[in-house]
């Protein structure tokens, strides 16, 4: 029991200043941590968001901020259906989501 409490109080420590550095990030450093976030959605709806016209994805880019979140909360809660987007929204939390449309909504 002994040895636990010293690995715990450096693993409690380790997430603290963990928080503490996310927090403390520069500004380039958080905008960089974003776009790698939404990066994982240009297989489908293009680099930044921005679809080839004419092709069967939606293009993000420019959307409305409030509109795509609406969708991403929809396809999250199984209101809108989808043959993937309910399993990604299920990835990301709620702050993530409303992360991702801010991205898209500033992309032009």
């Amino acid at each position: 029991m002994k040895s636990v409490v010293p690995a715990l109080a450096l693993v409690v420590t380790f997430l603290c200043l963990s928080g503490t550095a996310w927090g403390q990030a520069s500004a380039q450093s958080q905008r960089l941590a974003l776009r790698s976030m939404a990066s994982g959605c240009a297989q489908c709806h293009g680099t930044d968001g921005r679809a080839v016209p004419g092709e069967a994805m939606v293009r993000l880019a420019g959307l409305p901020r409030q509109h795509l979140l609406t969708q991403l909360m929809a396809f999250r809660t199984g209101d809108r259906k989808a043959t993937i987007m309910h399993q990604i929204t299920r990835g990301y939390s709620e702050l993530q989501l409303e992360m991702l449309a801010d991205y898209f909504a500033g992309q032009k």
